[in-house]
Formats: structure tokens, C-alpha cells, sequence
């Protein structure tokens, strides 16, 4: 991830970590080329100069952009490492901001210096897909503080029982410009008063289908279905 003091003019300043990277890991050379991001929608082809510690760059052709609308997940924090991962899927996956909470069946709090190390995984995991545009990683909030946040768009909560509609077709009948935010529970699943609390915010509960998943298998089904439904159903809204 390139930082925009590094940029200038056509020439990139590498730091010493990414001179590593480049040079020792992934074995390139004078001449040959990488790309280059800085998490905020601008990419280049940069070519290795000669001085070790710089490249010169060319702005790369503009990708296709999705026009689905931002897509948010909020995600009771699961047990042990397990964010990490979720944390990199999701943004290999198009997340566009991940929201931790910490629910009445959270095992443990989380350490502040955790969100440091998220946000680390997120930019490495944005590098490798090649994403235009860093997702945004928010300090681990309440579940009952979080439902106090504001929000404009779609709320949809994830539960394991009860007829909930399918996420998958209530995101086909969505509007895909409009933002929407998906809520996954922790391992046991949300209690009663949560998802009456949920509720009273304004959260649709939606079915992620018959089997009970993981609480770190959850959101990334949960992203897959709204990103797949909307692309689906975007026909019915073109104009």
C-alpha cells in the first residue's frame, strides 16, 4: 500500500519494508514491474528504477467499478484469532467497512491493540486483490451501542431460527444503490433481546439458509449472497 508521501510527480519512494518485499520475496528485478495502490481508488503500473529505492510510475487503465451500492458488515466478535481471517476473506471479498461487536455471548474483550492489527491485515489483503479502495475497520463497539449509530440504507440481521426470509432473495429485491449493513452473531447466536433490540432499530432478520454456520463462516456467506443478489437482481432497477 503506498502512503501519498511517497508519490511524486511519476516517482515512487519505496520504504525499506517494501524494497524486502519486492526484492527478496517476490524476486524482482531492475525493469520489471508491480502494482501499485493507495487504498483510496488511484492505482499505477510502477517499473523498478535502477536506484533500489525507487519506481516509476504510470497510471494503470481504469478498472470496471461496481455500481452496487457500499456493503458494511458488523460481526460479533468470534473466539480467539478468528476476526483475523474474517477480516481478510471479507475484504478479498469487497467489503467496504467491518464493524466488530461485542455481544452478550462475546467469550472475551478484545485487546485495543487488535484493531492496529486488523487494519495491518486489511491493507495486505487489499494488495493481494487488488482493490481500488481500503475497507474501513471501526474500534470494537457494544451490540446495544452500536444499534444507536446511525445508518442510511438496508439493515439486515443474520439469525440461525424462525422464518426468517432468505438473505439471498431479500437482497435480489433490494435497491443495489442503496447502502446496506449485514449483522452476523457469535458462537450460541444472538439472545432474544438482542435481536429485539435489533429490530426495534430497524434490522430485517434475514435466514442465511438451514445449516448453522461458524461465527467466522457467517459474514463471509452473509457478503457473498448481498453482493450475488444484487448483482442479480440489478435489472429490475436499471432505467
Amino acid at each position: 500500500m503506498v502512503e501519498p508521501g511517497q508519490v511524486v510527480a511519476d516517482r515512487l519512494r519505496l520504504s525499506s519494508s517494501q524494497q524486502h518485499y519486492l526484492y527478496r520475496v517476490l524476486r524482482l528485478g531492475t525493469g520489471q514491474q508491480f502494482v501499485a495502490l493507495d487504498g483510496q481508488g488511484q492505482q499505477w503500473i510502477a517499473t523498478l528504477a535502477v536506484d533500489a529505492d525507487l519506481a516509476t510510475l504510470v497510471p494503470a487503465p481504469p478498472s470496471p467499478q461496481s455500481s452496487q451500492a457500499p456493503i458494511a458488515l458488523a460481526i460479533a466478535l468470534p473466539k480467539g484469532s478468528g476476526f483475523d481471517e474474517v477480516v481478510r476473506q471479507s475484504t478479498e471479498l469487497g467489503v467496504s467497512t467491518l464493524q466488530p461487536v461485542i455481544s452478550d455471548r462475546t467469550l472475551h474483550q478484545p485487546n485495543p491493540k487488535k484493531l492496529e492489527r486488523w487494519q495491518r491485515i486489511a491493507a495486505e489483503a487489499t494488495e493481494q486483490s487488488e482493490r481500488l479502495l481500503l475497507p474501513e475497520i471501526l474500534p470494537p463497539l457494544p451490540w446495544r451501542d452500536y444499534l444507536q449509530q446511525p445508518w442510511e440504507g438496508y439493515r439486515w440481521l443474520c439469525v440461525a431460527r424462525g422464518d426468517a426470509p432468505h438473505l439471498l432473495r431479500v437482497a435480489q429485491a433490494s435497491d443495489p444503490t442503496v447502502p446496506a449493513v449485514v449483522a452476523t452473531g457469535p458462537e450460541g447466536g444472538w439472545t432474544e433481546a438482542e435481536v429485539a433490540g435489533a429490530i426495534a432499530a430497524g434490522f430485517q432478520p434475514v435466514s442465511l439458509g438451514p445449516s448453522i454456520l461458524r461465527a467466522v463462516t457467517a459474514p463471509l456467506a452473509a457478503l457473498t449472497l448481498v453482493a450475488g443478489g444484487r448483482s442479480m437482481g440489478n435489472s429490475s432497477h436499471e432505467v
